[in-house]
């Protein structure tokens, strides 16, 4: 089947969260104000995030996110509570390889929102919905070693860690070579 042919919800729900794709205009302000809560903790792990984006850069790449989510390239939520009043983080599938079919799932999170459980709550969710409805054979999450908090979440939902790839990747700022984390979960 045309993956371009695949029904694929708008809105993912658990018990205390809503995952939504984002297209709604105004999303790129309430992601940016949450990129600047959050901005010395993203700098550490994502090159993206070297320096601030943004409102309108923000905005961009959300509008651009929405646009491989309808060619079926990713699919990236935003990742609200169950009342869609507070944004807690983002969490997508991507990397997608639809001969096997496998993806990726990426993730951050909003830093006031973090350790209570909701970044592994969504990621739960989109495993599920990965494996069962989109019928993916093999979902992977890659992290630098050192980023304890990232690993924490494959490790609790019964991911495998298939091993570290050593010098594999340079740090977020560039300047040195780190160790990337490779778990999986398949069908």
């Amino acid at each position: 089947m045309n993956p371009l042919l695949l029904d694929v919800p708008l809105i993912l729900e658990t018990e205390r969260l809503m995952l939504r794709a984002p297209l709604q205009a105004g999303d790129g302000e309430i992601v940016h104000q949450a990129i600047g809560d959050s901005f010395y903790e993203l700098k550490s792990w994502l090159s993206l995030f070297q320096e601030p984006p943004t409102v309108e850069e923000t905005e961009i790449m959300l509008r651009n996110a929405h646009i491989n989510f309808l060619k079926r390239e990713s699919f990236r939520f935003l990742i609200f509570d169950k009342g869609g009043t507070d944004f807690i983080g983002t969490t997508s599938l991507h990397g997608i390889d639809w001969d096997i079919p496998k993806c990726e799932i990426g993730y951050w999170i909003n830093t006031k929102y973090s350790g209570n459980g909701y970044m592994t709550e969504a990621v739960k969710e989109l495993v599920n919905f990965g494996l069962n409805d989109i019928k993916f054979r093999r979902i992977g999450i890659r992290c630098e070693s050192t980023n304890l908090k990232s690993r924490a979440i494959p490790e609790k939902l019964g991911f495998v860690l298939e091993g570290t790839l050593r010098n594999d990747d340079l740090s977020a700022d560039g300047k040195k070579l780190t160790d990337t984390c490779v778990y999986s979960i398949i069908k």
